[in-house]
Parts: structure tokens; C-alpha cells; sequence
């Protein structure tokens, strides 16, 4: 038992989660991300806190990490110059896509941008039927010259994806080694191994955006892990994956697309194990940060992971984005943070999705931002202490920030400062309001039956009117919410999720072909590149995503336990009828059930709360309120105005009975607004429950 260390950088902070498992100290961190130099945000944390807590680097046992880094590389497009090879003939396979629209009226709709240019395709003749059989030999003169003019046009990775190779990658691997022997310097991803998966355009398009981070990737570990070694730390760098678990960097550097949504997951475990602690198992889950706003969901006490999700999408509209084929914790990010832009287009608000970031900011951050942003909202309707930011580490500028929203929203539209700032709190909440709808009613989830579990450093501030409007019940602020995906990665194991397509009637003479296929796949977790798993801890679970023969599109169904026997492919047919029926009222009982992808999932069976037992011993912030109660203005609507509101630091509601709204509870790292006729208390376990007033005393949006 020693110190681990959690670090997730965000577009605006990078937030740093100590935690002594030697005596259940928990420390936290947080200061402003450095977009150009990521790693330099990170070790400067590190450094602080070695400063200020006075522990040995040699001390450290573990480092996990959540990155935005890969996202970031993807949604600005400033990852490698990719080259692609393909078969001859399904040239332009990444760039026409699928003839889906994300909007069937909109005339104008574009297309996502790809991340190679046409240029850097080039055809290969060779070919490999649906069966798995060669048809058409690897053509090596074309492959030579091929890899000439990828070379010519100083391409910096390199994606390969030949026809049906998910049923035979020996051409692809033909390929890889030749590229490898004559361009060692250009990281080689193959489809067969990013991706052995069926539909030719999402797998080239997961395995071109893995070749497009790559090299970004490589870059900031290699200087991140430079650094720690410079320090002295030997601890082992665990980076968190989509899919909500943890993988070695050597992992992550070979498959960086595996790290897309690296911050976001690691927020939902957060969520999980304040579930588990305060016997909640339906949960919502909301993260609003400086640049955007992630809403989940967890069921029965699971986050869902889905197999295929969308990068660089258009707010949260289906086939607006890259579709990435990789295991991903389900979640609707939309452009709506703390940092989010606020702006007048026609005569009304708009907020978002562009932002000011962590440079130059919002107004108020005194870091040369000009442009107005929720956060300069929040801060002059009096949610926000101008003295009392960021745990006392920042002040902010109210005056700037008033002058900033006058100019550019109050004056164009003739009312005053306070409306114009109430104008952009309520749009924020509006956008997030409908997001939340997607993920709780239209996906089936009734807001009623589930706790909505808030966090990031904005969340907390927007929770309550949020939790309102789609008729929640109760809410619950984690403590150290505003360091949340941190605190999720010291409550996260380390996972492999491991998948091939491979299309298999469900009969009793198939049992043999299922059970080949999830040897192979055991086979692939048994010794991973940088082997992560102690071995005696692993635990497996199955899953496969089945169809009704005739079917285009499949559905996800957790597979029983156990011996593959004759008796499996009868069990795995009742499972998918259950699911099916769940989901569309009604199964095709007699119907043949197909299944397309398999997967096999590898994870540490690791007790959630470990590295957060004790965590109520972390040491109270230093509030301007500390012990006692003060009150500032704060404005809580049209009806209500401006009110004196009663304003506690959180470890002042300790020992307190249930506190009625309109209150403010201040943290270290983020603010919780209690609304007019909402109760608020303190669990235990240092956690903030509010319910909600069944009659809001506000008007929403």
C-alpha cells in the first residue's frame, strides 16, 4: 500500500487526485490545462503537490491518467498526416461514408471531414472474399510502388484496411510487414487488429483515426513519462480507456484510439461507486467542465458500453460524426462547459458549442478572454465568489466580466446586464435539458425512477434547474465533484475488451464454431501487449450482438456464463429474445437468431471503493465562509430576482440537519446552487443529497 496518483487533463483545468492508502489521505489539485504541452500541466501539478504534502516520488505505487488529448488531436485536426491503403477499387470508401443523414431536410447538411486526404489513398490489388478465401493474390509490385508514393507525400502513419480482412488478415499483415521493413519510422495500424470487424466504412474509419492520433500520442506519453522518470517515480502509468477501464501506456500507444473518450469514462466509474456507497443503482450522470458537457446513464448499477459511438459529431445527432468501432462508455457530449461562448445571432442568445478554453479563457479569468462565457454569467448572478475560485487559488474579475456581456449581449439587445446573464445560464441549461432528454426518455429511461449524480467543475452550479426540468427526483453531488473523472480513476480496474465479427446461426451444430471463436479471443487477452492483469483476479464476461436472420442491425445481449456446450446456443436465443422484447415489446419467438460480432471482456475484479475508503479525512478547504454561515446575492429567476443566499462550505454540513433552499454550498474545486424549495443534506459518507420540490418555485427553461 502506497500513494497512487490520478491525473485527467481537461480543455480548460487538469485535475490531480492524490489519495495515501497508508492512512486514507485524500489530496486534490487543480489548475489550468496547458493545451499546447499538455504533459507540462501535469508534472506542474505533481510538482505542487510533492511541494506542498511533502511525500517521496519513490513513494508513488501507481499513476492513472485521463487524456482529452486523442479527442482533442481528432476535433481540431491537428493529428498526423495519414496515408491509407485499401483494395483496389474501395478507394473512396472514407470519404462517401454512408448515405445516412444526420438531418434529412437540411439541404446544406456536410458531411463529417475525414482525416485523410484523397491524396494519400492508394489502391492495392488483392482480394478476399466474405468467406475468409483468397480470391486475388496480394498484388507486391502494386503494394511496393503504393508504399513509394505514401513515402513521396511524407506521410506520418499509416492506416491499412483491405476488404472483408476481419475474416482473413493475411494480406493486411503482408502489408504491415513490408511498411515496417521500409518505412520503420511511420507507425503501421491495420484494420484486422484495430477493428476485425464487419462494414467496411466504420472500420476503416476507426482504423484511420487510430493512425491519426498515433504519433500525437506517442509524442506526449514519451514526454510525459520522461519527465516522471526525471522525478524518480517508477510507478507504472495506466491510462483509462473508452470503455471505462484502465490499460498500460505501452497498450495506449498502439491502439490510442482506444483512449478517445479517456476522461469522460473514467467520470461515470466515479459515479458508480458514489452509487454503490449510497445504494443507488439507477443513475444519471451529468459533467459539465470548462469546454463541453457529458450526460450518461448507469442501470442497475453498470455503466452501458456500447461497441460503436460517434467522434466530432454535430451536438448529439446520430451519423453527424466519425464513427469509431470501439468499446465506449455510452455518453451524449454536447458543446456546452463553463468556458462556452456566448453570442447574439438574429436577435437571439446563442451559447456554444465553441469555447474559450483554458487560453484565453473566460472574461473573468483575467487571461486576455474578450468574448463572454457562462462562466462570466454565472459569476454576476451571484452563483460564483469573485474571491473564492478554484479553492482560493484564483480571483475573478466581475467588473471585466460585466463590461464583456454589455457589450456584446445586454446592449445589441437592449436589456440589462443581469437579464443578458440569466439569458445565457438559461440557454446553457435549455441545451443540456435536451441532451439529458436523449439519454433518459428516449432511450427508455424513466427520469423518475433514476438519481441524477452531478459533477465537474460547472455541473454541480447547473444540476439542480437541470434535474427540475426532466422531473427528477433527487440528486447527488459527489464529494470533490469538481475533480470527478480524477476520483473516478482511483475506483477504476484495468479491462481489455476484445472483439471479432463472425457471422454464426444459432443452432446446436454451431456450438463448435462459437466456442473457436472465443478461444481465439481468450487467446488475445491471455498475453496482451504490456500484460496488465495479476492473472488470478481476471474476471470474463461474454457478449455478442445478435439479429434475427434477415435483419440489417443487431443487438447487444450479455451471454451466459459457463461451459459452451450443446445447451449454450438454446440459452444465448432466450437471452436475445428477453432483450429484444425489452426493447421493442416483442420477440419473434420461432424466428432463426444470427449473431455478428463477439466479445470477450477481461477485467480486474477490483472492490470499487479501495482507494476511496477514509476519503471523508481529507483536510476542510479554507472558505471564506469556514465553520459559519455567510450570504451573498444571488439570482434565482424572473419571479424571484436577486435574494440574500445563505452560502456554507461543505464540511460546514456536517452535524446539520437538512438545509431548505435557496442555498449555496461552496467546495474547493466546484459550487453547488440549491434552488428555492429544495433540500439539501450531507450523507456519511460526505456526499451532498438534494430533492427536489415537487412545485418549482422557478421558471425554466
Amino acid at each position: 500500500m502506497g500513494i497512487s496518483i490520478g491525473f485527467d487533463i481537461g480543455g480548460t483545468f487538469t485535475d490531480i487526485v492524490l489519495h495515501d492508502e497508508r492512512n486514507g489521505k485524500l489530496e486534490i489539485h487543480k489548475l489550468p490545462s496547458t493545451p499546447d504541452a499538455p504533459h507540462i500541466a501535469v508534472i506542474a501539478g505533481l510538482d505542487e503537490l510533492q511541494k506542498e504534502f511533502g511525500f517521496e516520488f519513490g513513494e508513488v505505487e501507481a499513476i492513472f491518467h485521463a487524456t482529452t488529448v486523442a479527442t482533442n488531436a481528432i476535433l481540431e485536426r491537428k493529428g498526423a498526416r495519414v496515408g491509407l491503403l485499401t483494395t483496389a477499387g474501395f478507394r473512396d470508401v472514407a470519404l462517401i461514408g454512408r448515405q445516412k443523414r444526420y438531418d434529412t431536410y437540411d439541404m446544406f447538411a456536410e458531411k463529417p471531414r475525414p482525416l485523410v486526404q484523397r491524396r494519400d489513398i492508394f489502391e492495392v490489388r488483392e482480394r478476399i472474399d466474405a468467406d475468409g478465401e483468397i480470391e486475388q493474390v496480394l498484388d507486391q509490385d502494386g503494394l511496393k510502388e503504393a508504399v513509394d508514393l505514401l513515402a513521396a507525400n511524407e506521410v506520418e502513419a499509416i492506416a491499412v484496411s483491405f476488404l472483408n480482412s476481419f475474416k482473413n488478415p493475411c494480406h493486411e499483415q503482408a502489408a504491415g510487414e513490408y511498411i515496417a521493413s521500409v518505412l520503420p519510422q511511420a507507425p503501421v495500424s491495420l484494420s484486422s487488429e484495430i477493428s476485425p470487424k464487419i462494414r467496411e466504412y466504420e472500420r476503416t474509419s476507426t482504423t484511420l483515426a487510430n493512425a491519426y492520433v498515433q504519433p500525437v500520442i506517442a509524442d506526449y506519453l514519451g514526454e510525459l513519462q520522461a519527465c516522471l522518470d526525471s522525478r524518480g517515480v517508477g510507478a507504472s502509468l495506466y491510462l483509462m480507456q473508452s470503455n471505462g477501464g484502465l490499460i498500460s501506456s505501452s497498450i495506449a500507444r498502439k491502439q490510442p484510439v482506444q483512449i478517445v473518450e479517456s476522461g469522460p469514462a473514467a467520470g461515470v466509474n466515479m459515479c458508480a461507486s458514489v452509487g454503490v456507497e449510497e445504494n443507488r443503482e439507477n443513475l444519471l450522470t451529468f459533467d459539465m467542465g470548462g469546454t463541453t458537457a457529458k450526460l450518461g446513464a448507469i442501470d442497475d448499477g453498470v455503466p452501458y458500453v456500447t461497441q460503436t459511438f460517434e467522434v466530432d459529431n454535430l451536438n448529439f445527432r446520430k451519423h453527424s460524426g466519425l464513427p469509431l468501432n470501439i468499446a465506449a462508455v455510452e455518453l451524449l457530449e454536447i458543446g456546452a462547459g463553463g468556458g462556452s461562448i456566448a453570442s447574439v445571432r438574429m436577435g437571439l442568445i446563442e451559447v456554444g458549442p465553441d469555447s474559450a478554453g483554458a487560453s484565453p479563457g473566460p472574461i473573468c479569468y483575467g487571461f486576455g478572454g474578450e468574448l463572454p462565457t457562462v462562466t462570466d454569467a454565472n459569476l454576476i448572478l451571484g452563483y460564483l465568489d469573485p474571491h473564492y475560485f478554484n479553492g482560493g487559488a484564483m480571483s475573478l474579475d466581475l467588473d471585466a466580466a460585466v463590461d464583456g456581456i454589455s457589450q456584446h449581449i445586454a446592449q445589441p439587445l437592449g436589456i440589462s446586464v443581469e437579464e443578458a446573464a440569466w439569458g445565457i445560464h438559461t440557454v446553457a441549461n435549455a441545451n443540456m435539458e435536451s441532451a439529458m432528454r436523449v439519454v433518459s426518455i428516449e432511450r427508455g429511461r424513466d427520469p423518475r425512477e433514476y438519481t441524477l449524480v452531478a459533477f465537474g467543475g460547472a455541473g454541480p452550479l447547473h444540476a439542480s434547474q437541470l434535474g427540475r426540468a426532466i422531473g427528477a427526483k433527487q440528486m447527488l453531488i459527489p464529494k470533490a465533484a469538481g475533480v470527478g473523472s480524477a476520483m473516478g480513476l482511483l475506483s477504476s480496474s484495468p479491462k481489455l475488451d476484445v472483439s471479432v465479427t463472425s457471422m454464426v446461426e444459432l443452432k446446436t451444430d454451431t456450438v463448435e464454431q462459437i466456442k473457436e471463436v472465443y478461444d481465439r479471443l481468450r487467446d488475445k487477452i491471455e498475453m496482451p501487449p504490456g500484460h496488465l492483469f495479476s492473472g488470478k483476479t481476471m474476471k470474463l464476461s461474454r457478449y455478442a450482438y445478435l439479429r434475427y436472420v434477415g435483419q440489417g442491425y443487431e443487438v447487444k445481449v450479455r451471454l451466459p456464463d459457463g461451459p459452451i456446450d450443446a445447451h449454450f446456443a438454446c440459452q444465448v436465443r432466450e437471452a436475445f429474445n428477453e432483450e429484444y422484447a425489452a426493447r421493442y415489446g416483442a420477440a419473434k419467438g420461432g424466428a432463426s437468431v444470427e449473431a455478428v460480432d463477439w466479445h470477450l471482456v477481461a477485467e480486474e475484479a477490483v472492490d470499487r471503493k479501495r482507494c476511496l475508503k477514509n476519503a471523508n479525512e481529507r483536510e476542510p478547504a479554507i472558505s471564506t465562509n469556514e465553520g459559519g454561515e455567510a450570504s451573498r446575492r444571488a439570482y434565482f429567476g424572473e419571479e424571484s430576482g436577486f435574494v440574500e443566499c445563505p452560502v456554507f462550505s461543505r464540511d460546514a454540513l456536517f452535524g446539520r440537519s437538512e438545509l431548505f433552499g435557496p442555498v449555496i454550498v461552496e467546495d474547493q474545486e466546484c459550487t453547488t446552487v440549491v434552488l428555492p424549495g429544495d433540500k439539501v443534506r450531507i450523507t456519511d459518507r460526505g456526499h451532498l443529497v438534494v430533492d427536489f420540490s415537487p412545485k418549482s418555485s422557478m421558471i425554466h427553461s
